[in-house]
């Protein structure tokens, strides 16, 4: 069930699936990198503005599934740009990101109608003088069985297009809320039965 809190700006409920701590883990393969499997963490959240704030950590995994080191880490801001009231037909989605290896990229994209899919792809790059070579990506995020499910692909000068990362993540329950669904229930105890 997507819970839409009452402070969140209107323009951006069509993203309400996505509020929240996401955890899990994925793929990196990229040519000139490392091919590892990673630990991720993404959360998104708002403060009442037309936007949501996201933010991804992730971390490279040994074989029994430890945290070694830092791998990626990422900062951006989400909005709807078009349709965002709309009852029927896809909306646009506009997202500006920085990430700490000093590559800023703007992404547009699409909000599927009817379903929790989002299409995004790069319109501008730009990077640091030490930044790895990088021309641009795709990517593609979904709400499938509860679980926010994503792949990025990336260009390079000398590398076509390909999917670099993937992952599977589970959202993070909030203590603080099973507390409050804990309270609510009814004294009988026969709430945890049914």
């Amino acid at each position: 069930m997507i819970e839409i809190p009452s402070d969140l700006h209107r323009d951006v409920v069509p993203l309400a699936f996505l509020l929240g701590t996401w955890e899990g883990a994925g793929v990196h393969d990229f040519p000139g990198s490392e091919k590892c499997n990673f630990g991720q963490e993404i959360v998104f959240r708002h403060d009442g503005r037309p936007f949501l704030e996201f933010r991804s950590r992730t971390w490279v995994l040994d074989e029994q599934g430890e945290k070694v080191r830092a791998l990626e880490n990422e900062h951006a801001f989400w909005r709807v740009t078009s349709n965002q009231h709309g009852t029927s037909g896809e909306r646009e989605i506009e997202v500006s990101s920085v990430r700490d290896d000093g590559t800023v990229e703007i992404w547009y994209g699409k909000l599927h109608d009817g379903k929790p899919q989002i299409d995004l792809a790069t319109d501008a790059v730009a990077r640091i003088e030490g930044a790895a070579p990088y021309s641009g990506g795709k990517r593609l995020y979904g709400l499938v069985k509860e679980e926010l499910l994503w792949v990025g692909e990336k260009a390079a000068p000398e590398v076509p297009l390909r999917p670099y990362m993937s992952a599977q993540l589970k959202k993070v329950l909030n203590p603080a809320q099973l507390v409050k669904d804990v309270n609510d229930l009814p004294d009988d105890g026969i709430a945890f039965f049914r």
